[in-house]
C-alpha cells in the first residue's frame, strides 16, 4: 500500500507540515500541494465544500506525494467511510470530548475486527493500491480533535484508546469552551496552559500531537512544544493576505508617486 507520509514522519521524530484545504476547488487544492506541504487537509467542516468537490480535491492531490488527510463535518460513519473510500489518508475529526466518542471514530476509521468499517474502498484501492484492504487499518489515521473543556478534562482516557492516532487540537473552539465566553483567545495564557498539557499527554501515551497554527513563527513554536503535525493557516488566509498586502503595497506607491507634467 501506498506509504502515509504523516505516519513515517512521526515515527522517525520529525514534524509534519500540514496544508490546510477551505476553499472548493481541485486546482486550489493542486496548487497548495506544490508549495512543499507534506500533508493536506480537506475541510469538510468549516470549508466550503461537500463530497461532490472533495472527490476532485482528493484526485488532484494524488498528483503529487503530498498525503491526503479530510476534517469531517462530525463524527458521523457514514461521511467518513465515504471519503476514506474516496482515497483521504485519515481523519481529523471535530469536537470530540469522551472516551467513548473517540472509540466511535476508531470504529469508523477500521475494519473489522478493529472496526466497523464498511468495505467499498473504490478509489482508495487505485490511489492506495491492491493491498488496501488488508494494509488500510495499519495506514489510514484517525486524529480526534482536541477543542473543548470537557475533552481537556477526559483528556487520558481520550488519548489511551486503542487504534487512535493522536489528536488535533482546534485553538480557536478550545479557547472559547475553556472561558465560555466569545471572542475566540487561542493565544490567550489559559489556552496555551491547555495545549501545553495536551503536547505533554501525546508524549505519555505514545500517539501524535497536531494543532492548527495561526502563523509562521506560531508554528515553529508547537514544534518546539512537541507537536509533530502543525498545520500552517490555509489557503483562504493565504489568499486574503496576499491580496490584501499587495493592494495596500499599490496604494502606497499610488500614493507617493508625483504626477508626470507634460
Amino acid at each position: 500500500m501506498r506509504e502515509n507520509r504523516v505516519r513515517t514522519i512521526c515515527q522517525n521524530g520529525g514534524a509534519v507540515i500540514n496544508g490546510w484545504l477551505g476553499i472548493p476547488s481541485s486546482y486550489s487544492a493542486e496548487l497548495m500541494c506544490h508549495a512543499g506541504f507534506d500533508s493536506m487537509t480537506i475541510d469538510m467542516q468549516h470549508g466550503a465544500m461537500n463530497y461532490d468537490v472533495a472527490f476532485p480535491m482528493l484526485q488532484a492531490i494524488s498528483t503529487t506525494d503530498v498525503t491526503p488527510l479530510t476534517r469531517v463535518p462530525w463524527n458521523e460513519p457514514g461521511i467518513i467511510g465515504k471519503v476514506l473510500d474516496a482515497g483521504s489518508y485519515g481523519i481529523i475529526c471535530p469536537m470530540v470530548n469522551s472516551r467513548a466518542e473517540s472509540e466511535a471514530l476508531v470504529r469508523a476509521c477500521k475494519y473489522p475486527p478493529l472496526g466497523s468499517r464498511s468495505n467499498g474502498p473504490n478509489r482508495a484501492r487505485l490511489y492506495g493500491g491492491a493491498d488496501y484492504g488488508t494494509a488500510a487499518n495499519d495506514t489510514v489515521l484517525a486524529l480526534a480533535m482536541i477543542e473543548t473543556a470537557e475533552a481537556m478534562q477526559n483528556l487520558d482516557d481520550i488519548l489511551s484508546t486503542p487504534g487512535l492516532d493522536g489528536v488535533y487540537v482546534g485553538p480557536a473552539d478550545l479557547s472559547i469552551s475553556l472561558k465560555n465566553s466569545m471572542p475566540p483567545d487561542p493565544m490567550g495564557a489559559q489556552a496555551m496552559e491547555a495545549i501545553q498539557k495536551v503536547a505533554e499527554a501525546c508524549h505519555r501515551h505514545g500517539v501524535i500531537a497536531g494543532i492548527h497554527c495561526m502563523s509562521a513563527q506560531h508554528t515553529v513554536d508547537m514544534i518546539g512544544l512537541g507537536y509533530q503535525f502543525v498545520t500552517l493557516q490555509s489557503d483562504a488566509a493565504f489568499l486574503g493576505a496576499q491580496a490584501n498586502a499587495m493592494v495596500a503595497e499599490v496604494r502606497g506607491s499610488e500614493a507617493k508617486a508625483s504626477p508626470k507634467m507634460y
